[in-house]
């Protein structure tokens, strides 16, 4: 075999394996696929320096990773929020003015969200989602996956998005092989995709037979109108596509087409949860935006879920870290697919009252997905006799004091309390807070126990001799431990904020206000937080209410840990301290803009007010055109916005 027939050869098994895979339309037999394929692997013996990156060989698995680097996307990933019944469908198509506006449906299929980045036609990296911005590198696994195709017709850059799944025989086959191997059986399907795609031993993902179905392109230079046109365009590259796929005008057409499909959700051969429900039209999308979790154009509109009836046996009580206690039901264990259910979620007494629950009774409990188990009726007509009604605590489980009872939450006021002192150093070291690793739940609990802990700063006060005669605690473990705590210092300002464990303010929230504020955050004033997109009325209030009352903890902390602001080098221009507003449909995203404003010393806030001194006006504007010509404010469309940064300061 020549050079360029080897490389004819590649071509042509690429062909074939698209076919068979993807299309399911086969182009040749399997001896002549494995007759060709032995020729190839022939050639690449002899001449490993000459092995193509896209060749089928490179499927074969075997690479052998210590761990997963972190790998950015270009576009951050977002999640999406969830709808379940269609008035929560109806709610959210008035939002935004979506009326008029065609909506692509699809599938919501449930496995691992994974992204793929393609430059000059060749697969260049594979991430998971992570936390949407950094991801894990699975590259290799990635490659093994004989649904991704290491070589596309296309050599623009582009991300490419999807969901790695298995299918429901496909899972079926690896639990019967693991049985015969006495190995523990996967609990579902889901769990089996986002296992296998974190394998370190790629020639054990290479047999899972996982499979990869594209939802969406993250960055990319295609110029296409709509989301059909993007997706149409994926799937012809040689990826695969499921059947069922929907243009809608009306919500009648949505619940339609969601009805449909519920009507094929035990015959699809891939888990399904729910259906996608999203704009079609890219500058429709790009004008709504997002807010700091979702974005606003897209949902979820989930199917429901799996139900089953058990007994349940007990009450127990957890004291969380701002000291609600919380309900937990102790259930009779059931399975509901493939995990074993043995507790359900109460939310609070109330929710006790409303159901008329007591202990011994049998109920009805729902469990979709990744979502704890809910109980959400009670068999009233199947009580034996031995029913015990459940009263409302008056006194903490964990330490005895008093309880204050506010109605809807019960609350152990004592800042002593073991257990809300243990879970909220739990969170501060938690993975997406503080990072610190080796500090988990166990070590938390032993080193509060004996005394070695007791609140937050304590933490960066350990010594060696404080571990040396803890049972577990070697020289190699004490040294990674004390590593990881000092580590831990000048992490992002981010990461400290959402440690701190303010309510209504997880890590998205935390990184808005450290890109908006930096170090000056607890000087932020409730109109300030206010204006950031995406922050509403309870996160305001919740930040100021905070910040009021721990002022001097925040201080102490940040001078120990020294945490660093997200740093944006800003110029001065015409827009420098000045409060500018995007609405409208402009040439390129909001985000562009906005992030183009910010870098020239803009203040970039969501509402026109009477301190609004430029509102940036893209075609098809609203409401916020007319506040701003009703107050005066200067209006600008794109090009004399161009014009003005490129004017002399």
């Amino acid at each position: 075999m020549t050079r360029d027939e080897y490389i004819k050869a590649i071509d042509l098994l690429n062909l074939w394996a698209r076919a068979y895979y993807t299309e399911d339309a086969p182009l040749a037999s399997d001896e002549e696929y494995d007759s060709l394929y032995n020729k190839v692997l022939e050639y690449e013996s002899q001449n490993k320096n000459e092995i193509l990156e896209y060749s089928p060989t490179q499927k074969i698995g075997g690479a052998i990773s210590d761990g997963f680097e972190k790998l950015a996307h270009i576009n951050q990933m977002w999640s999406m929020e969830d709808i379940f019944n269609d008035d929560e469908l109806i709610s959210w198509l008035k939002r935004g003015e979506k009326a008029g506006f065609e909506f692509y449906c699809e599938p919501k299929f449930d496995g691992a969200s994974l992204n793929l980045l393609y430059e000059n036609g060749i697969l260049k990296s594979a991430a998971t989602r992570g936390d949407g911005i950094i991801g894990e590198d699975v590259t290799q696994n990635a490659k093994v996956i004989k649904s991704i195709p290491l070589k596309i017709d296309y050599t623009g850059k582009i991300e490419i998005r999807g969901e790695v799944v298995i299918s429901k025989s496909d899972f079926d086959e690896l639990n019967l092989e693991r049985s015969k191997n006495g190995e523990l059986p996967l609990a579902n399907p889901r769990n089996a995709a986002a296992g296998s795609l974190r394998q370190l031993d790629s020639s054990i993902v290479a047999k899972r037979k996982l499979k990869f179905i594209p939802w969406d392109a993250g960055y990319n230079e295609l110029g296409f109108k709509t989301h059909f046109e993007i997706m149409s365009f994926i799937r012809n590259l040689g990826f695969l596509q499921d059947s069922f796929i929907r243009v809608c005008k009306t919500k009648n057409e949505i619940a339609k087409a969601y009805d449909d499909l519920v009507a094929k959700r035990d015959d699809k051969e891939i888990l399904m949860d729910g259906m996608v429900i999203r704009i079609n039209l890219l500058s429709k999308c790009q004008e709504l935006g997002y807010t700091v979790k979702f974005p606003r154009f897209m949902v979820a509109y989930k199917f429901k879920a799996v139900e089953k009836v058990t007994r349940l046996k007990d009450i127990a009580l957890q004291v969380g870290r701002s000291g609600v206690v919380t309900p937990v039901g102790v259930l009779e264990p059931v399975e509901i697919d493939g995990a074993v259910v043995k507790n359900a979620t109460l939310h609070n007494f109330d929710e006790i009252k409303r159901l008329g629950l007591m202990k011994n009774d049998f109920v009805n409990i729902i469990r979709s997905g990744d979502v704890i188990p809910k109980i959400t009726s009670v068999y009233k007509d199947r009580r034996d006799g031995s029913q015990i009604e459940i009263s409302r605590p008056t006194t903490c489980p964990v330490c005895g004091s008093h309880l204050l009872d506010e109605g809807v939450f019960v609350k152990c006021q004592n800042l002593d309390c073991k257990a809300r002192v243990i879970n909220s150093l739990i969170y501060f070291a938690s993975k997406k807070c503080m990072n610190i690793d080796g500090l988990g739940e166990a070590i938390v609990k032993t080193l509060f126990e004996e005394g070695k802990i007791a609140k937050i700063p304590d933490i960066y006060n350990l010594k060696k001799e404080d571990l040396e005669n803890l049972e577990g605690f070697k020289d190699k473990k004490i040294a990674n431990l004390l590593n990881a705590i000092n580590s831990s210092k000048n992490s992002p300002l981010y990461r400290f904020m959402t440690s701190l464990g303010i309510e209504h303010i997880g890590e998205v929230a935390a990184k808005k206000l450290d890109e908006s504020f930096g170090l000056k955050w607890i000087d932020a004033k409730k109109d300030d937080f206010l204006n950031l997109d995406g922050f509403g009325e309870a996160m305001a209030e919740s930040l100021v209410e905070f910040i009021e009352t721990n002022m001097e903890k925040i201080i102490n902390l940040t001078n120990i840990i020294n945490p660093k602001p997200s740093v944006f080098e800003t110029k001065n221009s015409v827009f420098s301290n000045k409060t500018v507003v995007i609405t409208g449909t402009l040439s390129k995203s909001r985000d562009y803009f906005k992030d183009l404003l910010l870098e020239n010393g803009a203040k970039v806030t969501n509402s026109v007010s009477k301190k609004t001194d430029f509102l940036l006006c893209g075609n098809e504007a609203g409401s916020k055109l007319e506040n701003a010509l009703k107050l005066g404010v200067k209006v600008i469309d794109e090009s004399e916005f161009l014009k003005l940064l490129e004017s002399e300061f």
